[in-house]
């Protein structure tokens, strides 16, 4: 879900980044980035998407960085605001480890489209399956005025020539996106994009720790 004014909805639920949502997004593809879409939906555990969501995307970039430092910017979710400027709360619900049963509270603005006026989202994310340095999905609701979306959002990190190939795949589900299925899916596309732009821009900065 995303795109007007530098504005980004992420409603990943789910983390993404409409981020389990995904997210309302910049227009801004990330460098290396591609929308392809290879035979089958990503998984985590054997589990992924909602087959049945008619609003869905997945794209993939690579970062060149290592596998911990991308891992950890993107399970870290307390700093997320650090490098998302999308993100305007977050908390962590639960202690310890980022694991399965994992859940965390964020809200992103959204500005006004045509299907419900400008809204804060508020998003309620739970990770369902993760394996370390592998691949995390959660899923969740994302509530605003006038809008809610169930959104499904898996990330498969693998180890590439040169990097590490990142891919995010989310699927959104609600009666109001549903009524506009192509706007949505762009904004759900321009969502992703941004957030692996700005994971690629956090992963690869000169001054992290590597």
């Amino acid at each position: 879900m995303s795109d007007i004014p530098n504005t980004r909805i992420r409603t990943a639920l789910f983390t993404v980044p409409l981020v389990a949502i995904g997210v309302l997004g910049s227009a801004t593809a990330p460098a290396e980035a591609t929308t392809s879409h290879p035979a089958g939906p990503l998984t985590c555990r054997g589990e992924g998407v909602d087959p049945q969501a008619l609003v869905r995307h997945r794209t993939e970039t690579v970062i060149h960085a290592p596998l911990r430092t991308i891992w950890k910017l993107q399970t870290d979710v307390e700093r997320w605001s650090s490098w998302q400027d999308a993100i305007t709360t977050m908390k962590r619900l639960d202690h310890g480890p980022f694991r399965k049963g994992s859940a965390f509270r964020w809200t992103t603005p959204i500005p006004p489209n045509p299907a419900t006026p400008a809204t804060g989202l508020d998003i309620t994310s739970t990770v369902q399956q993760l394996k370390h340095h592998s691949c995390i999905r959660w899923t969740g609701p994302a509530v605003g005025e006038g809008l809610r979306i169930d959104g499904v959002h898996v990330w498969n990190f693998t180890r590439v020539k040169g990097g590490i190939g990142v891919s995010t795949e989310e699927t959104h589900t609600g009666a109001e996106v549903e009524a506009d299925v192509p706007t949505a899916t762009k904004l759900l596309r321009q969502g992703l994009e941004a957030w692996l732009r700005d994971l690629k821009t956090a992963a690869e900065a000169p001054h992290r720790p590597h």
